[in-house]
């Protein structure tokens, strides 16, 4: 007996949302929404053009009124304005997955708390890990983290969204997830800028590994897991997204280190840097948690043109000694 293929909606034709449609498309029918109207037929999208879709995803420019389970793949700052409408058309135990980084501009909420107003009571859980999207629209081997409170929900949903090439894990840490994802495009400017500036690769390394310290204590002050930071959606996501050459808040970082102005660099992109945006939120939440974030901090000063790149370096430097 045949079983039916499930219906999965992307929401959102960003490079991610095709590449999970892509991937999802080998064991469900996919609607990937897309903003801006497409002609009929059309089978290479603008984010990633390289990339021919599979017959089975559909292409629609209207918010899907049913689906068995719906991917959240739009920008974090336009995640509200999204799931309100969506909300209205959904039934309401259509379970929602947020695959989006950051926190939101002047709310200082993560993409599941953004939810929790939007789209109340609805069961829903964030998908993060270390992925590029063009590697996981090829079929290239790939890991990721599912993470919801409620323990049996999270597990069968792992199930039902682990495809042949994606292969996914369960946590009941959404908030240490989320926050993980979001520091990591904070930390990838920053691991930049000192690659850019000529600072070498231990200065990179130091960068990495120290924030991922600061995160890991402001994750604990929050009610998350410290632990979560070391697993996938932590220090996975952090590693490719510090160092691959296809990381944009990376390769900002490196043209910021290079002398680059931040506003041109900006001018010149079509896709967002999620951590230029989060930085000021993130550093907010470590004064406010108490939680000493120094790297974080230089960062945030670096990106508004407070700092120079090598004035970060002296007063990291220059900080006491302490116990590792």
């Amino acid at each position: 007996m045949t079983t039916a293929r499930p219906h999965i909606a992307v929401i959102g034709a960003g490079a991610w949302g095709i590449a999970l449609a892509c991937s999802l498309s080998r064991i469900a029918h996919v609607q990937l929404w897309t903003r801006t109207p497409v002609p009929p037929g059309t089978r290479n999208m603008p984010h990633l053009p390289q990339i021919t879709l599979p017959q089975n995803i559909e292409v629609t420019h209207e918010l899907p009124h049913e689906a068995d389970i719906v991917l959240l793949v739009v920008p974090t700052q336009g995640l509200r304005d999204t799931t309100l409408a969506l909300q209205k058309r959904l039934k309401a135990d259509v379970p929602v997955v947020t695959c989006c980084k950051g926190m939101e501009k002047g709310t200082f909420l993560l993409p599941l708390e953004v939810l929790e107003q939007t789209m109340p009571g609805r069961p829903a859980a964030v998908l993060s890990g270390p992925n590029f999207a063009i590697e996981v629209a090829q079929g290239m081997p790939a890991a990721a983290t599912l993470a919801a409170r409620d323990l049996n929900f999270v597990e069968d949903l792992t199930k039902r969204l682990t495809t042949p090439t994606l292969r996914l894990y369960a946590s009941t840490d959404p908030l240490g997830v989320q926050l993980a994802g979001a520091a990591k495009n904070v930390i990838a400017i920053g691991a930049g800028i000192s690659v850019g500036a000529g600072m070498g690769e231990n200065a990179r390394a130091a960068v990495i590994t120290r924030s991922l310290a600061e995160t890991a204590r402001l994750v604990e002050a929050m009610g998350g897991e410290g632990r979560t930071m070391y697993g996938l959606a932590g220090m996975g996501d952090l590693i490719l997204t510090a160092t691959g050459a296809g990381s944009r808040n990376y390769s900002l970082g490196v043209a910021m280190g290079e002398g680059q102005n931040i506003d041109d660099i900006l001018a010149q992109r079509n896709t967002v840097a999620e951590g230029v945006l989060t930085a000021p939120t993130l550093r907010e939440l470590g004064q406010r948690f108490g939680i000493e974030t120094p790297i974080i901090n230089v960062i945030t000063r670096l990106l508004s043109g407070e700092l120079t790149p090598h004035q970060a370096r002296d007063e990291l430097l220059d900080r006491p000694p302490r116990f590792e």
